[in-house]
């Protein structure tokens, strides 16, 4: 046995061929380990279901009601008895962004130590794929459980990630629906001192829509990055897109900036975007001043707003498709703050999950008229 076993599985993914890692970690996990099967289980883009990394793996599994699901959703190591085997499914996630489980079979109970070191490998290895995913499709491929539109696959390779997780904050985001989605994205970065948060929406159908988005996120990113106040940012993104469309097409964004030392937010809500604020078990809107989308006249002014979070706060920041869904005459606006609120002891990733989950069930599970994007933070704040 090495003496230290983690580090020399580390430097062996991150040597290994991209298309190879799974391989190369089932490999690790049974000679350093003594594992008698491994599985590797990649969240699918709706979050429904964890499909199997191997194509002659057993069958996707359910994030609802499975094993592998409690420990997707609880981000802790599950423990179970399966035909004489000892299973462990342990959380890869980097970050704060879940990527998968990693599924591990002892013919007898692992020792303790081992149990606890394979928890931070499988941390290790959602790292590693997430570097490798940039050279190969393999990853990309397993996880998807229907074809994605070309809209989606353009508007899925703008995000940042589905999650971001730092002690002052946590971060959660999905989209909707995840195969077809047209113009609606998020995006987030995170310094030392603050994290910006940008929900857009881009008017159009299909590829146009995703087209248009993506010039609104990559402009306001090329402002952020040229470290830009939130308004100049609003304005370069919106004169970028009133120069190419001449305002025939605009995007609607919600802006936000949450300073880390104080937890004061600036906020520019410049379309239809709208936040919510869960504190102390109530729910409550964010009433901002609204102001012109992005793109739809020249050269103009934003101006942020202000307000607070304290400790124990999550912010709702939500599409139209979401508050303004209508199916056979109900509007899911008349039960969104009851369901936001019974989201209250949930994980913001979770939280995002159900609340979709319950928009999609609103619409009987049919594809959704508007795309819809929710993101979920949570302030914890600094000690």
């Amino acid at each position: 046995m090495r003496a230290n076993r983690l580090a020399f599985a580390e430097r062996a993914m991150l040597r290994a061929p991209a298309h190879d890692l799974g391989e190369v970690l089932a490999d690790i996990l049974h000679t350093e380990y003594g594992a008698s099967g491994t599985e590797v289980f990649l969240a699918d883009y709706r979050m429904l279901a964890l499909q199997p990394l191997r194509a002659e793996a057993p069958a996707p599994m359910a994030i609802a009601g499975t094993p592998a699901g409690l420990a997707f959703g609880g981000q802790e190591p599950v423990r179970r008895t399966e035909d004489t085997h000892e299973v462990l499914y342990l959380p890869m996630t980097v970050r704060g962004d879940r990527f998968g489980v990693l599924r591990v079979s002892f013919a007898s109970q692992p020792a303790e130590a081992d149990a606890e070191e394979l928890v931070d490998l499988a941390h290790a290895a959602a790292q590693a794929f997430q570097v490798a995913e940039a050279a190969t499709d393999r990853f990309r491929q397993a996880r998807r459980a229907e074809r994605l539109t070309l809209a989606a696959e353009i508007q899925w390779q703008l995000l940042p990630g589905r999650g971001l997780a730092r002690p002052e904050f946590t971060l959660a985001g999905q989209l909707e629906p995840a195969y077809a989605v047209r113009g609606d994205n998020y995006d987030w970065t995170a310094d030392a001192d603050s994290v910006i948060v940008a929900v857009t929406n881009g008017m159009g159908e299909s590829v146009d829509a995703a087209l248009l988005t993506s010039l609104a996120t990559n402009a306001l990113r090329n402002a952020r990055r040229a470290g830009l106040s939130l308004p100049d940012q609003a304005a370069l993104a919106d004169q970028a897109i009133w120069s190419q469309h001449g305002g025939h097409q605009h995007v609607s964004t919600l802006l936000l900036r949450l300073d880390i030392p104080d937890g004061r937010v600036t906020a520019i809500d410049a379309g239809s975007p709208r936040i919510w604020r869960l504190r102390a078990g109530e729910v409550s809107p964010v009433h901002l001043e609204p102001q012109l989308p992005l793109g739809m006249f020249d050269s103009t002014v934003y101006v942020e707003q202000e307000f607070s979070v304290r400790p124990g706060d999550r912010l709702f920041l939500l599409s139209d498709g979401i508050y303004e869904s209508i199916f056979e005459g109900r509007r899911y606006a008349d039960s969104l703050e009851r369901m936001l609120k019974t989201t209250a002891n949930l994980p913001p990733g979770e939280a995002i999950r159900a609340l979709l989950h319950d928009l999609r069930a609103f619409c009987q599970d049919q594809y959704l008229d508007d795309d819809a994007v929710g993101v979920c933070l949570d302030w914890v704040g600094r000690p």
